[in-house]
């Protein structure tokens, strides 16, 4: 199950990403994008312009929040169409496919 945790996107921090990423549109929310868990949270923002990349927004708490740029997991599924985990490389908990399988 995935992380209930949301966070609004501060407006400087949007724009930021907007600057870094040169996409059009940043959620003024998101979602983490983990397993349901403790700890850090991480939203996932939009792709970089560099391949197998993308921006995330990572908070704690009622910390303040933060932009990163991470690596993507690149974990598949076993089998010959094995989907991608959808996540960064290196994250806690199941990856992205393992909880649709539960679903």
């Amino acid at each position: 199950m995935r992380c209930a945790h949301w966070r609004r996107v501060p407006i400087d921090l949007a724009r930021e990403a907007l600057e870094k990423s040169g996409a059009t549109y940043i959620d003024r929310a998101v979602q983490c994008q983990l397993s349901a868990h403790e700890g850090e949270h991480f939203g996932l923002l939009t792709d970089t312009c560099a391949y197998g990349t993308a921006l995330w927004l990572r908070w704690q708490g009622t910390d303040e929040a933060e932009l990163v740029v991470l690596p993507d997991c690149p974990v598949v599924a076993p089998g010959p169409d094995g989907e991608g985990c959808c996540l960064f490389a290196g994250h806690a908990e199941q990856h992205t496919w393992e909880d649709a399988l539960k679903g």
